[in-house]
Order: structure tokens, then sequence, then C-alpha cells
């Protein structure tokens, strides 16, 4: 029933409000996110069975995948002309969008970077020196796999494999997954790993550790924020960021671009929202179709 709807609410935004092909586009993305929610959830709701809670629910769950409040009010704005539409054909009497509000913009800047800024922060890195190879490698592993910045510093050589493009990492409560890395990320991997990270005195304990001080011990949390915010100042960035700007702008361009929000929780490593608790890993030439098809340095 789905299709039907959402095939019909196509023709009226094109023949009926004439709105651009992109437009067009836009809306259908929003709605096709709200119906993979609902499978998600394993919910077997149809357009004219939503509620206000349900949409509720949507919201919530796109705000802990890390959405720009931008993202999530162009959501909201797609979800209401759907609902509007099927009021306006008679296909429900109650619009479950109509008290739904979008988050409040205001003057705070959004949690997220856009692709011209990320080049900016990366070209402003000094790459003549070795802590400048391994400050690039770190931020564009981050953007290009939306990795938890607890994640970054304690990932290991022997869990980069580089062969078939992913990344095994161990996260929250010692959780594993795979995660596919995009090649640029992978070519400055490769470089830090064989070219600069092998002339570093790296002490014992620390041997595995991809990322190192130069006094040879893993890098900290607090220096990775360091960085960040000393590359924002060096470039004017009036936004406020941090290692998880980058993890929140990964998953916004990977689904503003059209993955699907199943693809893109498995790779945050989120939790499942399943009525069953048992989570169904995506197949992991999926996920690297994914990487390499939505994400902007793929």
């Amino acid at each position: 029933m789905w299709p039907t709807y959402i095939k019909q609410f196509k023709n009226y935004l094109k023949l009926e409000r004439s709105l651009a092909p992109n437009s067009v586009d836009a809306y259908l993305a929003d709605i096709s996110k709200l119906q993979q929610f609902f499978e998600i959830k394993e919910r077997d709701t149809l357009p004219t069975k939503v509620v206000q809670q349900d949409l509720i629910d949507f919201l919530e769950f796109i705000n802990e995948l890390g959405m720009s409040a931008y993202t999530q009010a162009r959501m909201v704005s797609g979800l209401k002309a759907f609902f509007r539409f099927l009021v306006y054909e008679d296909v429900i009497t109650k619009d479950p969008s109509e008290l739904i509000e979008a988050p409040k913009l205001g003057r705070k800047l959004p949690d997220t970077l856009d692709l011209p800024e990320i080049e900016q922060l990366f070209n402003a890195i000094d790459m003549s020196t070795s802590e400048g190879q391994r400050n690039r490698t770190m931020l564009e592993t981050l953007y290009s796999s939306g990795l938890r910045v607890s994640e970054l510093i304690n990932l290991k050589i022997s869990n980069i494999h580089d062969d078939i493009g992913f990344l095994r990492i161990i996260g929250k409560g010692s959780k594993e997954r795979l995660v596919p890395i995009g090649k640029s990320a992978l070519k400055h991997i490769r470089i830090f790993r064989d070219e600069v990270r092998v002339h570093i005195d790296v002490k014992p304990g620390f041997e595995d550790h991809l990322f190192v001080t130069k006094r040879g011990k893993a890098i900290s949390r607090v220096m990775v924020f360091m960085i960040i915010k000393d590359l924002a100042a060096k470039i004017g960035l009036k936004k406020s960021i941090s290692p998880h700007t980058f993890r929140h702008s990964f998953a916004t361009h990977l689904i503003e671009g059209g993955a699907d929000l199943r693809a893109v929780q498995e790779m945050l490593g989120h939790e499942s929202i399943t009525t069953t608790e048992i989570y169904t890993h995506l197949d992991r030439d999926y996920l690297k179709q994914v990487i390499t098809q939505y994400h902007p340095r793929s």
C-alpha cells in the first residue's frame, strides 16, 4: 500500500503542484525514510493508520542517528505535505502531522559540516609533518566511517582489513561490528601506517594502536578534540565542532544522499530497535555499496 500512495503523491507533486524534479525526489525520500523506520521497528503500519506518536517516534529515531536540525525540519515539511495530500484525497480524515513541529533552527548552528567545510579542515592540516599525516588520517577515518572518538583512538592495526575495505570496530559494551571505509581514508591509513608510523618509537603495550603520539603512546580523546578545535580556528569556522560532528556529518550526508536507515544504523553501531531484540546484520557487500554510492568522499 505504501508504494501506491507514494506513486499518487509523486503525481500530485509533479502535476498539481508543478514542483521541480529535485523537490519531488526530496519529498519522496522523506516518505521512504518513514516507511523504512516502520520496517526497522517491525511495525506493519500503513499510511492510513499512522498516528501522531508514530511520527514523534520517527523524529526521535532520526535525531538519534545524528541528523541536523535543518535536515529534521526539512523531513517534517515532507511528511506534512504527504499527510495533507492524503487528507486532500479523502484517504484519511485526520492529519497525524498537524501538531508535529519542526525542530527550531534558531541561531544555534547545526552540529554538522557540509562537504566544502570538511575539505577546508582537511586542507588546513600541515602534511609535511608526521603529526599532520596522523591528524589527516584520523579525520578522514572519522568522516569516512562515522566512528565514535573512543573507537578511533582504540583502532588497532590488526583490525584494518584493507584488502576488503573494512574496519573491525569494538564499540560500546565490547560489541564488534564491521564498518566499510572509503577509498580516500583507506589511502591515508596505508600511507600513515606504512610510511610514517614505522618511524615512531612505539612504547610497549601500544604496538597495535594505529594512532599514537610522537612519544609512542595512544592518542587521547582530549588531543583529538584539541586538534579539531585548532583546525576550526585556523580556517575561521564559526561552528562549534568536535569529533562527534564528523560522525553526525557522516550519517547526515549518507541519508541525505539516499542511503537507507538500516544500513546507516548498522554502520554507526546503534542498537537494533526490534521486537525480538535480534539484530540481523546486513550483508557486507551491501554496506560497502552504500559507502561507495552515497558517501561524498567515495
